[in-house]
């Protein structure tokens, strides 16, 4: 398996004084196996692995992917910004160009934080990788971004951000929504009507196995990336479909992971979940850490690996090889799909329930998006929590077309801010972050 090496950076953040509980299973001892194994395996000893400290990420940083309620600093700790600021670390080193690639192992994880934050849900509290991208965009212009979700659920906050953004492609491959947390991540969930087709989601069913995952990568995923040809690949990588993870159902190995990220190539891969602290996480890790250094993982093995008590039967292959051609269909009939969908419609509307688990917060939020030919479209986000705080949001897209921008800035001036406690403007195009109180 060994191919051209490629040089690759690590940033470890194990978040030590950062934990929900003590036993919950989102805590520090997550990555200190995995620290552990990689120094004992001598990783760090080959060339072209190099470590490096995890920089810190900004109020500003968080502001461009998300609308905090009341503000950033109320919803977040230091070690998010430490988390954040080490997936921007690992992108500063590849757009840099001082690595090929690079691998963020931080915690806290991110990916089910959306747009507008009330609270914390899903153990995230802000989406790592999307405020990683945000900072790409403005620091390196890069407009085509992939983000391809291989943790065990649902990847739905960074799906909520990017719902409306053609150029960024989201990607969610996990375990079926009806089986887990959080109950979402359906073929027919793709996005919103400027950017329909660019959010996909793959459900597998449970027990699905190496062969599984590896024949959607190759039959949808791989496929549907070389259609988009995306600037940057980023893996949002979460390692619980891992066969031993205690809190899901799927029969993934370290090796098929490996395979993965090899066949994946991303550019920057982020942790995210995975909870099998000693038997999944370092093994999975180094595989992941060999495979995108370019290395030989053949030998990266679990001491109770058993291939064939872990195999998928014949009735789940079939079942996820109509699944793969059924999301290749939805793929390349995209563009007809938005026409059905729309009509003459200037605006489309949708209401959603968000309950944010770990907090404890229930969310009301009513999104208005403007039809547009031209670019992702003027956002208006109406929010109500159970907290009491009911919020407006105005959201500018990248590259907005002059009547979505003149319309957003319309609105923002207009909107009565005497029936919000704050009225927010999320200007992505100009980088420019505004609130108003009453």
């Amino acid at each position: 398996m060994t191919k051209k090496p490629r040089k690759t950076g690590l940033i470890f953040f194990p978040a030590f004084d950062w934990a929900i509980s003590p036993t919950h299973p989102e805590r520090e001892e997550r990555l200190l196996y995995t620290q552990d194994q990689v120094f004992e395996e001598g990783l760090l000893d080959f060339e072209n692995i190099l470590e490096f400290k995890p920089g810190m990420a900004t109020v500003e940083d968080i502001n461009r992917a998300h609308i905090c309620v009341p503000d950033a600093r109320s919803v977040i700790t230091e070690s998010h910004l430490i988390s954040a600021g080490g997936a921007i670390t690992a992108a500063d080193k590849v757009l840099r160009k001082e690595v090929d690639n690079a691998f963020a192992l931080v915690r806290p994880p991110g990916h089910h934080a959306m747009l507008v934050v009330h609270g914390a849900r899903g153990f995230c509290n802000i989406n790592i990788e999307a405020v990683m991208v945000e900072y790409i965009r403005k620091h390196y212009g890069i407009r085509k971004v992939a983000i391809v979700d291989t943790d065990c659920h649902h990847g739905d906050g960074t799906q909520d951000i990017y719902w409306n953004d053609p150029d960024t492609l989201c990607i969610s491959i996990h375990q079926d929504g009806r089986t887990l947390y959080p109950g979402t991540g359906f073929p027919e969930e793709m996005g919103g009507p400027n950017a329909l087709g660019y959010t996909i989601n793959i459900p597998l069913p449970p027990r699905t196995s190496d062969e599984g995952f590896l024949y959607t990568l190759e039959n949808a995923i791989l496929p549907i990336l070389d259609d988009f040809q995306p600037e940057l690949i980023i893996n949002s990588a979460g390692q619980d479909n891992h066969y031993s993870d205690p809190i899901t159902n799927m029969r993934f190995s370290a090796r098929g992971y490996a395979l993965l990220n090899d066949r994946l190539s991303p550019d920057i891969a982020v942790l995210e979940g995975g909870y099998s602290i000693e038997k999944a996480l370092p093994y999975v890790n180094m595989g992941i850490i060999l495979a995108m250094a370019g290395l030989d993982y053949d030998s990266v093995r679990e001491p109770d690996f058993h291939a064939e008590s872990l195999r998928q039967s014949d009735e789940l292959t079939r079942k996820i090889e109509r699944d793969v051609a059924e999301i290749h269909r939805l793929w390349k009939s995209r563009h007809s799909l938005k026409k059905k969908m729309v009509g003459d419609s200037r605006y489309t509307r949708r209401r959603k329930g968000i309950y944010y688990d770990t907090d404890g917060i229930s969310e009301h939020q009513e999104e208005t998006v403007r039809i547009c030919e031209d670019c992702g479209g003027l956002v208006l986000i109406d929010s109500q929590a159970d907290t009491g705080k009911r919020i407006y949001a105005v959201i500018i897209p990248h590259h907005a077309c002059p009547a979505c921008r003149l319309e957003g800035e319309d609105f923002f001036g207009k909107i009565p801010v005497q029936q919000y406690s704050h009225v927010y403007l999320q200007d992505r195009d100009k980088d420019n972050f505004q609130v108003k109180s009453r």
